[in-house]
């Protein structure tokens, strides 16, 4: 489901959500259920403020020993920086 979500994300209505539960053999029924109960939203809240109190501010992010990397992740930047550490 994270890597559906994240190449949809234009894309993220209630029933695209459903939708994407099907296509990926969830269980429909609990997957909608959970969702309208918002079963796990404080965890989802929990994640989300741990992130931007951590300077997360998009997707994706990284982290070098501890430290968010803020160069081109997909022109080879971030393996130089991972090879630096």
């Amino acid at each position: 489901m994270h890597d559906t979500l994240y190449e949809n994300q234009q894309n993220l209505t209630d029933e695209d959500l459903l939708g994407y539960a099907a296509e990926l053999g969830l269980d429909k029924a609990k997957f909608a259920d959970d969702f309208k109960n918002e079963a796990y939203a404080e965890k989802i809240q929990a994640d989300f403020t741990s992130g931007a109190e951590s300077g997360v501010n998009g997707t994706p992010t990284f982290f070098i020993n501890g430290a968010r990397f803020d160069g081109d992740w997909q022109n080879g930047d971030l393996l130089t920086e991972l090879e630096r550490h």
